[in-house]
C-alpha cells in the first residue's frame, strides 16, 4: 500500500513522501485518486467539504418499506452500510426518524412566524407548544437506539468509518495533508434551527466556533434555513413562559439523552476524547445542556 511520510524514516524516504509499504506496515494516510478526484469534484458542486458527512450517512441514506406508510422504525431502512451488522443499520435508522419528525418542529416555527408578524401571543406559544411535543417524540425515539445497538459493537466497528480525517492526503487533488471533521449528529440542521429560534445565546468560546463549522458539512438549503430562522424575531416577548421554557426542558432533555449515549457508547470505551467530529464532546454537551435550561423565562407571579 501507499502511504505518506509523517517523518523522515531511514531506508524509506523523507517526511512528506509519498511511499510504498507492505499492507500492515502503518496506517494509511492516502486517499487513493480514483476516489480523491471525483469526491472532490462532487463535493465542489455540492459547496461541502470533501468527506463523510451526516447527509450522506443518515440524511440521504434510506428508504420506505411500504411507501404509504410513515418515516418510522419499521418502515425504513439503509440504502448502504459499512458494516453487516444490523446495528449500523439502526444507528443510521433512528436518526432518520428524528429527522422526520422534525417536519412536525419547521411546521411550528412557520406558524409562528405568522404569531410574531401578528404579535399574536396565542399563535405563539400554541407553536411553542407544539414543538415541545415533537421534540419529545424525537426523544422517545432517541431512546431507543440500545434496542439493536450493543455498545461494545460501535466503537469498534464501524464508528472508526465514520471519524474525521486527520492528515490525510487527497492524491490527485492536493499534496499538503488535510484534516476535515468526521460525521456527526452536529451535522444535523434540528438543534440548530431550534437554537435560532428560541434565540439561545451560547457562550462564545472553541464549542460555538465548531457548531457555526459544522453548517458547512450541511446541505445548503439546511445552512438557508437556519440564517432565515435567526433572523426571525424571538418568540420571548410574546409566549407565555410555560409554553416557551417547556420547549428548552425539551431541548435539554434531548441534549441528556445524547449525552448519556456518548458516555455509555464512546467515553467508556476508548482512551481519544474526541467524537467522530474531533471534538472533546463530554465537556461540551454538557455546556450547552447548562446553557439552555439557564435561558428560561421566568413565570409571571
Amino acid at each position: 500500500m501507499e502511504i505518506i511520510l509523517r517523518d523522515h524514516v531511514d531506508n524509506l524516504g523523507k517526511r512528506g513522501e509519498i511511499v510504498k509499504v507492505a499492507d500492515g506496515y502503518a496506517r494509511n494516510y492516502l486517499l487513493p485518486r480514483n476516489l480523491a478526484v471525483p469526491l472532490c469534484k462532487a463535493c465542489a458542486l455540492l459547496r461541502r467539504p470533501p468527506i463523510l458527512s451526516y447527509d450522506g450517512y443518515a440524511l440521504y441514506n434510506w428508504k420506505r418499506f411500504d411507501p404509504n406508510r410513515p418515516i418510522t422504525l419499521g418502515n425504513i431502512d439503509t440504502l448502504q452500510n459499512f458494516v453487516h451488522l444490523y446495528d449500523e443499520h439502526w444507528f443510521i435508522l433512528v436518526h432518520v426518524e428524528i429527522e422526520a419528525i422534525a417536519a412536525e418542529i419547521l411546521a411550528a416555527i412557520d406558524w409562528a412566524g405568522r404569531g410574531l408578524h401578528e404579535r399574536d401571543s396565542e399563535i405563539v406559544s400554541g407553536a411553542l407548544r407544539d414543538i415541545a411535543s415533537a421534540v419529545r417524540k424525537q426523544i422517545a425515539v432517541l431512546r431507543r437506539i440500545p434496542e439493536k445497538m450493543d455498545p461494545a459493537l460501535y466503537y469498534r466497528t464501524f464508528r472508526p468509518y465514520i471519524r474525521f480525517f486527520e492528515n490525510v492526503v487527497y492524491e490527485g487533488v492536493v499534496h499538503a495533508p488535510l484534516n476535515f471533521r468526521g460525521e456527526t449528529g452536529a451535522q444535523s440542521s434540528i438543534i440548530p434551527t431550534l437554537v435560532a429560534f428560541m434565540k439561545i445565546p451560547h457562550r462564545q468560546s472553541a464549542l460555538t466556533d465548531h457548531l457555526a463549522e459544522m453548517r458547512n458539512f450541511m446541505p445548503p438549503a439546511h445552512r438557508q434555513l437556519i440564517a432565515d430562522v435567526e433572523a426571525m424575531p424571538s418568540p420571548r416577548e410574546f409566549a407565555d413562559a410555560h409554553s416557551y421554557n417547556d420547549v428548552l426542558d425539551a431541548m435539554a432533555t434531548f441534549r441528556e439523552t445524547h449525552f448519556g449515549w456518548a458516555e455509555e457508547y464512546i467515553n467508556k470505551r476508548v482512551d481519544d476524547p474526541r467524537g467522530t467530529g474531533g471534538t472533546p464532546y463530554m465537556a461540551w454537551l454538557r455546556q450547552l445542556i447548562d446553557e439552555t435550561r439557564s435561558h428560561k423565562l421566568i413565570a409571571a407571579r
